[in-house]
């Protein structure tokens, strides 16, 4: 199979299409057509403003698309890879009643169900098999809404694709729900290759049973869109021959499937047009617009979203993934782009794409520009716009113009994009619709910013620009904090490189570039690539709130606890009250929970943090944390000091006879250094081991507790120092 030299672009398009769909048809996911009409009318474009809700938001769609896909590289890149091993991922990036999933509970969720089945030791795909659950729960819509990333990495080859489809979708589905989620691959892995709708279609049902309900849907879809031009009556027959009545539980794939077919048939390869039907006709909104959208964007190219009203400038490629790998959480379409076309790249033998030497922040794609906005609260005379343009590259093609009109003497636009959640706001929105965001920053003080600039060379005066980046401070107001200051002159190009400077532990939401205004100034300055390097340098703790009211009631800011995803049991007694004395209190009811922050760029570093064990099991410190099964961990209990590699099961590295005493407090510190681990409590090293397994090579850190509860202050990353 030869991968198609557009890939990347069209990868991006169906990403693009995927998260656009999403967000489209989220607002009003669930009504009818009747009440679509009734309170909307035909939905041409974003109703978020008319229902008083965000565009961007945390979604199951998304986030299962993008993070389930994440089982293949961390099982090898293998192309046989197993329902089980895709299992055991949902368990790594799932944090239970938290992300992902719609959490409706067992028998009525189908996620959650086959959750509950894989937690209690019941391998995919028995964990949602129709023989465990029931047909109506495993023949629900889920498998459909998280497929499309296993089609994008089968460029070419829908066979691929509809088995990739079949062993993922049936970790939590059977039946009906597996068939239609096998079409859209098979469809989605196709159009890479052919543009011919009616010629996805016939190769797509190739793959499923023609005895299937699936399979004699969509030929009677196909017979009714020769039949009946109005696509308003094909829609009254879907609903009269395969509607919600006719299938069981709450969001059954049969009805929803057919109103994706239906509007692909009568969309007349129209983007908008074709989001605008399956968004009229109801139901599953969000998910089947989500489908359409992707299957467009790969099929049709960049060009197609582009043809209609500006679906991309309110976006600006912002997405989110919540899972238990926080420092994933904070990510944009251009990232998720590159991390299916380089698990595609893995998958056919090919090297991995690292556009600008691997930068964060590249803009090597049409149109992109990575999250970054001209904040609101600046420029009150002249003018800051952004565009994605080609050219005034060192070793790209493209970069992200930053034209200034009239900035007048001492004016300041800032343009930003987020590295944290982007306000307190925000993440409340999140926690009351039932998707919280947990994410960890993915900035810290003490790692190093390069970014490249340079200026037009038709720029009639030179420009200040520096780099800044905004914090949460104690009491939740966001502080900026600017790097140092370089005049950029006509055609001039620079490179800035700026240690971020110490926080107070408080978590770093924004980084950006400044650009301050001279004699009204106009020009363009141009950001060739963003990126950080290295690994913290920092303490994390309660920080200290000014607002003496604040601070007497012992309520700070909320920001600093959301830095960190929490896998606790009794998460609320640790993130809603300030009164303990510690700024951590971990509880964990049964077996074991974490408290994590960082991200899989760290490599080699050692965490340190004072312990007081109150009653528990067992604790400890956590390194190279990939999720909830993939960590080095240094494990104390009463009699003994352990290292542990966690990757889906436990083993045991190394053991010494060093316990601790309940209600003392112990400093411990884990190093790690490339294959090499080492333990330290009180100041002695106590342990050591050597893992040449080389399956965790980069994380973020954790406090671990098993079964009881344990104190902790404060919690300092920093970097190896020599000797």
């Amino acid at each position: 199979m030869v991968i198609p030299k557009d890939y990347a672009e069209r990868v991006y398009a169906g990403v693009l299409g995927k998260i656009i769909g999403v967000y489209l048809g989220r607002p009003f996911e669930g009504w009818t057509y009747e009440t679509i009409m009734d309170q909307l009318g035909e939905v041409n474009y974003y109703v978020h403003e008319q229902l008083n809700v965000p565009l961007i938001v945390t979604d199951d769609d998304i986030s299962g698309t993008f993070m389930f896909l994440r089982a293949l590289p961390d099982h090898g890149y293998n192309r046989d890879i197993t329902a089980e091993q895709i299992g055991k991922s949902w368990l790594n990036y799932i944090v239970e009643e938290q992300t992902i999933l719609w959490w409706g509970g067992m028998g009525n969720s189908t996620e959650h169900t086959a959750y509950l089945r894989l937690k209690d030791g019941i391998p995919a795909p028995q964990s949602g098999s129709i023989a465990l659950n029931g047909k109506v729960v495993a023949e629900q819509i889920g498998s459909q809404i998280f497929i499309d990333g296993w089609a994008m990495v089968a460029p070419g080859d829908p066979a691929l694709a509809a088995d990739l489809a079949r062993r993922a979708a049936s970790v939590s589905h059977d039946g009906e729900a597996i068939y239609g989620a096998q079409v859209i691959a098979a469809m989605e892995a196709q159009a890479f290759v052919e543009r011919d709708l009616n010629a996805l279609i016939d190769t797509a049902i190739s793959f499923i049973p023609k005895e299937s309900v699936i399979y004699r849907m969509i030929g009677d879809i196909r017979d009714w869109h020769a039949k009946e031009p109005d696509w308003r009556k094909t829609r009254e027959k879907i609903a009269a021959n395969y509607g919600y009545d006719r299938y069981g539980g709450n969001v059954h794939m049969v009805p929803n499937h057919g109103l994706i077919i239906f509007s692909l048939l009568y969309g007349d390869d129209d983007f908008q047009k074709s989001l605008m039907i399956v968004n009229t006709s109801g139901w599953d909104t969000d998910c089947n617009s989500g489908n359409v959208g992707c299957i467009l964007g790969i099929k049709n190219g960049l060009e197609t979203i582009h043809a209609g009203p500006d679906w991309r400038g309110p976006v600006a490629d912002r997405l989110y993934l919540p899972t238990a790998d926080g420092g994933s959480a904070i990510s944009d379409a251009v990232i998720e782009t590159f991390n299916v076309v380089n698990i595609g790249h893995r998958l056919h033998g090919q090297a991995p794409v690292t556009p600008k030497n691997g930068a964060r922040f590249h803009f090597e794609l049409p149109g992109a520009v990575q999250g970054f906005m001209l904040e609101d609260t600046v420029i009150s005379r002249g003018t800051v716009t952004l565009e994605n343009v080609a050219g005034h590259s060192q070793s790209g093609t493209r970069a992200l113009a930053m034209h200034y009109t009239g900035l007048a003497e001492g004016r300041v636009g800032y343009v930003s994009t987020p590295t944290f959640i982007p306000s307190k706001e925000v993440a409340s929105y999140f926690e009351r619709r039932g998707y919280r965001l947990l994410a960890s920053p993915t900035l810290h003080a003490g790692q190093s910013v390069t970014a490249h600039l340079s200026a037009a060379a038709d720029n009639p005066t030179p420009v200040e620009t520096a780099l800044f980046f905004q914090y949460y401070d104690a009491d939740d107001v966001l502080q900026r904090i600017c790097g140092p200051t370089e005049l950029l002159g006509a055609a001039q190009t620079k490179t800035f490189t700026w240690t971020i400077p110490d926080t107070g532990g408080c978590p770093i939401a924004f980084i950006g570039v400044m650009v301050k205004g001279s004699q009204g100034a106009t020009g363009s300055v141009y950001l060739d690539s963003l990126t950080w390097s290295g690994v913290p340098n920092t303490q994390l703790n309660r920080p200290y709130t000014k607002n003496i009211e604040r601070r007497f009631r012992g309520d700070g800011g909320l920001m600093w606890k959301k830095a960190w995803v929490d896998a606790f049991d009794s998460r609320e007694r640790l993130t809603s009250l300030d009164f303990w004395p510690e700024a951590y209190r971990l509880i964990q009811n049964r077996g074991r929970g974490m408290l994590m922050q960082g991200g899989r760029q760290w490599a080699d570093y050692q965490v340190t943090a004072t312990l007081t064990p109150h009653m528990c099991k067992a604790g400890g410190l956590a390194v190279r944390v990939q999720g909830l099964t993939r960590y080095y961990a240094m494990i104390v209990d009463q009699q003994a000091v352990r290292l542990v590699r966690t990757v889906d099961e436990e083993h045991t590295l190394a053991t010494a006879p060093y316990g601790w005493t309940f209600g003392e407090s112990y400093v411990l510190t884990l190093q790690v250094k490339g294959n090499q681990l080492d333990g330290y409590i009180n100041g002695e090293h106590v342990i050591s081991a050597v893992d040449d397994s080389g399956l965790l090579t980069g994380g973020g850190i954790g406090l671990v507790c098993d079964e009881g509860r344990i104190g902790c202050d404060a919690v300092a990353v920093r970097p190896i120092t020599a000797g």
